[in-house]
């Protein structure tokens, strides 16, 4: 009986020790950015999955009106005039750009427990139906999505937090994206986003 539980005591130990080496060898997640200035080396993804009623939006991506941080950040114009008549727009940054899920691509991002951003209203009331990241699907889907919303933004910047603890994030090709209907936004409006990053 002495033997069994010692050899019980020693495999339990040895658990431990594997089960700590791993930990110690596993690298922190970095950060790793959606955008973080124009035309930085940290940005990856490119806004390219334009949606909807896309003839109603303008982006400019070096926008100098206020940014959070930095000399730049995005400006987003819906004009909620129903162009391709959908009644809502919305913008995915994709990997590699205009990605639908058709080819290869994206980022593994196992590690991340969230993706942070920061947005801002021209004069508040605006309202996001939904930010996102992930859910584009295909032959080389995304391999996990989530979302907060409806998020109604005020004029000042605010941080934003989609929680990514316990998705699979081995393949991510959608890596932000935003949705808004002409019903919540019957005259358009201007949206200020910046700081968009993996953590």
């Amino acid at each position: 009986m002495k033997k069994i539980l010692s050899l019980a005591l020693a495999a339990a130990f040895v658990t431990t020790i594997a089960v700590a080496a791993i930990a110690q060898k596993a690298p922190a997640f970095r950060p790793f950015a959606v955008f973080v200035e124009y035309n930085s080396k940290e940005n990856h993804f490119a806004p390219s999955g334009w949606m909807g009623d896309y003839g109603d939006i303008k982006i400019n991506l070096a926008s100098t009106e206020s940014p959070r941080t930095g000399n730049t950040c995005i400006k987003i114009t819906y004009s909620a005039k129903m162009t391709q008549g959908a009644g809502w727009a919305g913008v995915y940054w994709q990997h590699p750009a205009n990605n639908w899920g058709e080819k290869k691509g994206g980022f593994d991002l196992t590690g991340a427990t969230k993706l942070t951003f920061w947005a801002r209203g021209a004069v508040g009331g605006e309202k996001i139906a939904e930010f996102k990241m992930g859910g584009i699907t295909g032959e080389f889907p995304d391999s996990d999505s989530a979302a907060i919303g409806p998020v109604e933004l005020t004029k000042n910047w605010q941080k934003f937090t989609i929680d990514l603890k316990d998705k699979d994030l081995t393949h991510i090709i959608g890596g932000f994206c935003w949705a808004a209907s002409k019903d919540d936004n019957p005259n358009g409006f201007v949206i200020y986003l910046d700081s968009i990053i993996y953590e």
